[in-house]
């Protein structure tokens, strides 16, 4: 299951809204290859769901993950952060072994 904090949440409906996106659509969290440390977080905003998706619903957000991605982020949660040190959506993976300075990949 992938979770999203308030501040996260807040951020998704923002965007959402300034985007025109439809109320139903969903955020679609993955996992490919790439970056420093070898695999990339993906984060999108999508309408289409494929029939191997996993999704979930927190605190009113939809969240759509692919079957392969599933594993990688199992338990991981969504933030996004507005301070000095960075600004944006940022990912706590208990499954990330290793991250790299700006936070973008991480490997298992």
């Amino acid at each position: 299951m992938v979770t999203v904090t308030d501040k996260a949440k807040d951020k998704i409906f923002e965007l959402r809204k300034e985007e025109g996106r439809p109320e139903d659509s969903h955020i679609r969290v993955g996992v490919v290859g790439g970056g420093c440390s070898g695999l990339m977080y993906n984060l999108e905003f999508d309408s289409e769901k494929q029939p191997t998706d996993m999704e979930f619903v927190d605190k009113g957000v939809k969240i759509v993950v692919d079957k392969k991605s599933i594993l990688y982020l199992a338990g991981t949660v969504l933030d996004f952060s507005d301070g000095l040190n960075g600004k944006g959506f940022q990912f706590v993976n208990p499954n990330a072994s290793r991250t790299c300075g700006c936070g973008e990949s991480f490997a298992v």
